[in-house]
Formats: C-alpha cells, sequence, structure tokens
C-alpha cells in the first residue's frame, strides 16, 4: 500500500512539475496622444478633473465602459476616467529621429492627435482660405472654461450629459 501512495504521489509531482502555472497577465496600458489630457471622476466631459496628463505618458487600464476607459497613472494612486479617443496603445514620443518615433504616430496622426493644425498644415490651409478670419479662431482658441464654471452653465440651462451606450 505504501509503494500505491508513493507512486501518486510522485505522478502528482511530475504532473505539477510539468504544468505550467496560469501567468498573471501584466495591466493593459495605453499612451496619452493629446497634449494636455484630463483625468476625470467620472466617465463623462462634466465631470469633474481629478488630474491632467501629458503627451505621451503611459497610463494603465482598469476598465472599460462605453467610450471610455478608467486608467490609472502610473506613478501614483490617481486614477479616474478618460475618453478613447485620447489614448493609442502606440508608444508615443516626442523626439523625432530616434527609432521608436519611425514606429509610432505620423505628424499627420500628431496634428489630429493634439486636435490641431501644425505649422505647416495651417501654413497650406491659410493659403488655400485667405477669406476666413483666422485672428478669430486664434482668439477662441485661447479662451479658457473651468470645469466648474461649465457645470454652472449647464446647470442654469437646466442641461445635462446624456448616458454614452456602450460600444459593441
Amino acid at each position: 500500500m505504501k509503494d500505491v501512495w508513493r507512486s501518486v504521489i510522485l505522478i502528482a509531482a511530475a504532473v505539477m512539475a510539468t504544468t505550467p502555472c496560469p501567468a498573471v497577465a501584466a495591466p493593459r496600458t495605453l499612451n496619452v496622444q493629446v497634449r494636455e489630457g484630463c483625468i476625470r471622476a467620472g466617465p463623462s466631459a462634466l465631470s469633474a478633473m481629478v488630474a491632467r496628463v501629458s503627451y505621451g505618458e503611459t497610463l494603465a487600464v482598469l476598465e472599460e465602459q462605453g467610450s471610455w476607459f478608467k486608467v490609472k497613472k502610473q506613478d501614483s494612486d490617481v486614477s479616474g476616467w478618460m475618453p478613447k479617443t485620447s489614448l493609442t496603445p502606440r508608444k508615443v514620443k516626442l523626439s523625432a529621429g530616434e527609432d521608436d518615433a519611425k514606429v509610432s504616430a505620423s505628424g499627420g496622426e500628431l496634428a489630429l492627435a493634439g486636435k490641431g493644425f501644425n505649422s505647416k498644415v495651417e501654413s497650406e490651409f491659410k493659403a488655400k482660405n485667405k477669406n476666413l478670419n483666422f485672428a478669430a479662431v486664434d482668439a477662441m482658441e485661447k479662451i479658457k472654461v473651468s470645469t466648474q464654471a461649465m457645470q454652472a452653465f449647464l446647470k442654469d440651462g437646466g442641461l445635462a450629459p446624456q448616458a454614452t451606450e456602450p460600444q459593441q
């Protein structure tokens, strides 16, 4: 009987030794692809801002809801929500000429990601549209509205954010 138990134990040990342990998946990370992003308390542009993040910063993804990701800053305990359009799985580099820059975003993608024109695109657009008032556009770009002021405006107007449906 001892030999049977000894055999069972040896077989069990052999199976355990040859069975791979389940790997713990590394948390998914995404990179900020806008010049300056806001991490918000909830999945809404009207939610209070928790922190600011900069272009190229890497964030851990905690959750996904509709068109929003719940993210966590890697250098702190700060977490909150960012729109999916502000994040990319690609490594984002600011230094042109490095090998990493060759496989990251193109100049056109960076212009779009920064929600603005680069100087070349802007010059070409101005040359083709000389009748437009670019000074007015420049003035509007300088207007800053705080989250609190926007929330007060919406409340005074009886407006509320609408929930977004999860995308399939």
